[in-house]
């Protein structure tokens, strides 16, 4: 079960940037600088970028392994220096060298002074719909979750696909996670968007908790990068343009919500690892 926010701390301004990253790091990287610029400028001092920020090419292959980097490689080193200069929480996606011929699919975050406090290798890999992540990237193992604390919040991570299964939030949850973050590169397609809306409301309904999700642009990805609060309902959000969106959010309405759903107290069955 999730431990008991701190309804004293917040507001805590979090913002969702979409874009629609390319095969050019160092492009990638002035976009992002104005993407945290914007969102600072409106007050937000967690910035979240969506799933392969670093570099992105359709489909993957050859030139997507060769862009990996450790991740204290330069890519990252070049977040955290984002992080330090506008003096936030920077979460985005990275592709991460590994042993053997396959790459990671990661999420790294920076705090303010520029380290990285957690790191998430992608658990469920997009073997779906026609795609086959698994060619190119190696699932990360199942451990407890690394997690950051920002303004009475505990800050966990998972990557787009992963939002289809349940078991990651509530294994989120489980680790005293009380916002989920989900960058994302969430394929186009026939009623995709309906399920990427659907399921980040149902995630945030069953499991009471904050979720905010950063999205692909156009031509990888629908948009529509959300933020919403323990009833599933939208407090910002986008459609299918660049932007940032910010909300502000307190431990209190988190607080406020569990004691009218008191879901997670009331449950009976756990997350078991397969």
């Amino acid at each position: 079960m999730s431990a008991p926010a701190d309804e004293t701390a917040g507001p805590l301004g979090v913002a969702v940037a979409q874009f629609a990253p390319r095969g050019d790091k160092a492009a990638n990287l002035e976009t992002i600088r104005g993407l945290v610029e914007t969102a600072v400028g409106r007050g937000a001092t967690l910035v979240v970028l969506p799933e392969y920020s670093m570099h992105f090419v359709t489909p993957l292959g050859s030139e997507t392994i060769g862009a990996a980097e450790e991740v204290d490689g330069e890519f990252v080193t070049a977040l955290g220096a984002l992080a330090v200069q506008y003096g936030i929480h920077l979460v985005a996606g990275i592709i991460e060298k590994a042993d053997g011929p396959r790459v990671h699919n990661t999420l790294v975050a920076l705090s303010p002074a520029g380290e990285v406090v957690a790191r998430y290798r992608k658990l469920h890999l997009y073997d779906a719909y026609g795609v086959q992540e698994s060619q190119w990237m190696q699932h990360g193992t199942i451990a407890h979750p690394q997690t950051f604390t920002v303004a009475g919040f505990t800050v966990g991570l998972q990557t787009c696909y992963d939002i289809r299964f349940p078991e990651v939030t509530r294994w989120l949850v489980d680790a005293g996670v009380d916002l989920v973050l989900v960058p994302a590169e969430w394929v186009p397609g026939p009623t995709k968007e309906r399920h990427w809306s659907a399921l980040l409301e149902v995630r945030a309904i069953e499991n009471t908790v904050f979720v905010a999700a950063a999205d692909h642009t156009a031509p990888g990805g629908v948009g529509l990068s959300r933020i919403l609060d323990p009833t599933g309902v939208t407090v910002a959000g986008l459609g299918a343009e660049a932007g940032v969106a910010v909300a502000f959010l307190t431990p209190s309405r988190l607080a406020d919500v569990r004691r009218v759903n008191p879901a997670l107290a009331l449950r009976r069955f756990g997350v078991v690892p397969r």
